[in-house]
């Protein structure tokens, strides 16, 4: 009787949220219909080339307005000017005032041209053909302050992932009218940190899934998008890509050969310059509108572009820039999503969502863009799990923190001392047959929930070296990059073809360990000895000394690997334990290494091989997590 009772509460909250999320949605849609006019235009770029254009323009036309673009290469959607969207991005905005404006980016939908993934910025361009991002955005931008009524000179830029490149661009863009501008989980970098790579490593089941159906080919203008792929015949990713085999069967048997963009992945495992071209932090300087980076702390999608972006117009500006950043506790997007009150099994105890569309994002356009307020945001304006409150830093991160080592040790230990002794290691076996899963759910799709999953089913297998501290008595809190500074050697067996090099990949986990005596449930799951996923990472091994220049692994012979997690911003409150996993395969979220020293791109079945992996922890190789410690208060 108290389980129906409970299941009762439980669905008639689920109900009112839903409900609540509804009319939130219905009155946006109300709203936007009543008091705004909509038109449909093609804007001609300085090649020739017009982009399609939705423009949202307030009724009230007794006062001017700004302008607020976003450029996507997901739909202008709904098309025709009597449709309108169901919401928008942040209701706040919407009711204050604004000209909104939404782009179908070049080649895609129904805009004209060519589309060209994470198109490069072109600095030195020299006549009206030499064309990218930054200079669509300029044109756009140029247009619409002549031809759109009602604007008071001044625009706003923002967009969430692929959307956020382009808002990065518009920063390029150098357009005086552009005040204000919001990378949102910004695309930044598909080899370091984004989407498609982590360190070199192939992020599989996103590339699969989104190229699969973005990447085809649009011969012409259309509303409609590409299907991607279906023709899964499991409800078992793991399953479907293990015997899917090697990367190149997936384009022989799946995708044909008929994805431009996977094609030219597959032509560039290493970064080359083709990768470097598609990098635009290195052109984040002389900055001039103001900056608002946005991104979620267990975005698995995208957990480095934000912070990577910030930290790139920081490091090459002068300090008077106004350059902020804002990491919640958010998955991708979800900020303009969901109340941001939980993900997955974890929850935050309050509407992280609201309160920075709210009190962070609607200030920051209302100042920038109409004088409005007083401005009042920090530079670091960050959630803080564990803890669940919002700290606000002067820098990111902040002066204070100190890097500092948590050293590996037997028994599974992990410790603030170097170990002491001569000898000392760990051995696990890798078997590319057999790759550790990235969660314990049998599912088709990538979760986001992954980001905060339990991960108590890892530290029970084999080939998943587990460490952790005892149970802490007093408050840790960790803000900023984590550093992993690893010892290790490989040995095949003999299983290599003689003489051949070696190559491994190398995942490690920052876990938060509840204490055994919590008897919350979430979602089923018993939070007494919840191992929480703070932040996990994965490196290549071949690309330990250069990301350009990669090296195989010469059996059984010591070598570092030294790489850098994105960043955290967590407290692990007294009672809870700090727990460190470290394996060597993350599947199927990233492609198996076929641990031979191969072309990954072009291997075969054949190449994969099994290992066993040695972890040295001793004073001379001393493996540790370098942890981005904030002093007691």
């Amino acid at each position: 009787m108290v389980k129906i009772r409970f299941s009762a509460l439980f669905l008639a909250l689920g109900l009112a949220l839903a409900v609540d999320a509804q009319t939130a949605i219905d009155n946006d849609s109300i709203f936007l219909r009543e008091n705004y006019t909509k038109r449909e235009v093609y804007l001609p770029m300085r090649d020739g080339v017009r982009l399609f254009t939705a423009i949202y323009t307030p009724k009230d036309l007794s006062k001017t307005y700004p302008i607020l673009l976003r450029r996507t290469p997901y739909s202008c959607a709904p098309y025709g000017v009597d449709a309108f969207p169901t919401r928008m991005q942040n209701s706040y905005l919407l009711r204050s005032g604004y000209i909104f404006v939404v782009q179908d980016v070049r080649g895609r939908y129904m805009s004209e041209g060519e589309f060209v993934d994470v198109r490069p910025f072109n600095p030195n361009k020299q006549t009206p053909a030499d064309v990218d991002e930054a200079s669509d955005t300029y044109d756009t931008v140029e247009w619409l302050l002549k031809y759109t009524a009602g604007n008071n000179g001044r625009v706003g830029v923002y967009g969430i992932s692929y959307p956020g490149f382009y808002s990065t661009m518009a920063i390029l863009a150098a357009h005086p009218a552009i005040k204000a501008v919001s990378p949102q989980a910004p695309v930044t970098d598909w080899f370091m940190g984004d989407d498609f790579h982590h360190n070199g490593a192939f992020m599989l089941m996103d590339a699969f899934a989104f190229y699969s159906g973005f990447g085809k080919p649009r011969p012409a203008p259309t509303t409609r998008g590409q299907r991607g792929f279906s023709d899964w015949n499991t409800p078992d990713n793991y399953a479907f890509f293990l015997r899917a085999g090697a990367l190149p069967n997936l384009n022989r048997r799946y995708l044909k050969g008929e994805i431009p963009f996977w094609n030219e992945l597959m032509e560039h495992p290493d970064l080359d310059d083709w990768w470097k071209a598609r990098n635009p932090r290195p052109h984040l300087r002389k900055v001039q509108p103001a900056v608002l980076t946005v991104g979620g702390l267990f975005d698995a999608e995208d957990c480095f572009g934000a912070w990577a972006t910030y930290k790139a117009i920081e490091a090459q500006n002068p300090p008077s820039t106004s350059n902020r950043i804002v990491m919640g506790p958010w998955s991708h997007g979800a900020w303009a999503r969901n109340r941001g009150d939980r993900l997955g099994n974890i929850v935050f105890g309050q509407p992280t969502s609201e309160f920075y569309q709210r009190e962070i994002e609607f200030p920051f356009f209302e100042y920038y863009l109409k004088d409005r307020g007083e401005l009042n945001l920090p530079e670091a304006y960050i959630f803080e799990t564990g803890s669940n409150r919002w700290v606000q830093h002067d820098a990111w991160p902040p002066k204070s923190m100190r890097p500092t080592p948590f050293y590996l040790h037997a028994d599974g230990q992990l410790k603030g001392q170097p170990p002491a002794t001569a000898v000392g290691a760990d051995r696990y076996p890798s078997d590319p047959a057999r790759p550790v899963p990235y969660t314990d759910r049998v599912h088709l799709y990538r979760t986001r929930e992954y980001m905060t999953d339990d991960q108590r089913f890892a530290s029970r297998r084999p080939d998943v070296l587990v460490y952790e501290t005892p149970p802490l008595d007093s408050v840790l809190r960790l803000n900023g990059p984590i550093v992993a500074d690893l010892w290790v050697s490989l040995d095949d067996r003999g299983a290599a073809q003689r003489g051949r090099l070696l190559d491994a990949d190398f995942v490690v986990k920052l876990i938060d360990v509840f204490p055994d005596t919590l008897t919350e449930v979430e979602n089923g799951v018993p939070l007494g000895g919840y191992q929480m996923l703070v932040r996990a990472e994965i490196f290549r091994g071949r690309y330990r000394n250069s990301f350009e220049k990669p090296e195989g692994f010469p059996p059984r012979r010591v070598q570092r690997v030294r790489f850098e997690l994105p960043d955290v911003a967590h407290a692990f409150l007294p009672g809870h334990r700090l727990m460190i996993q470290i394996q060597s395969s993350w599947f199927p979220l990233a492609d198996r290494n076929p641990q031979q020293f191969v072309d990954i791109y072009r291997a075969e079945d054949r190449d994969f091989i099994p290992l066993e992996i040695t972890l040295y922890r001793n004073a001379r190789y001393p493996s540790a997590v370098v942890l981005p410690v904030q002093p007691r208060e």
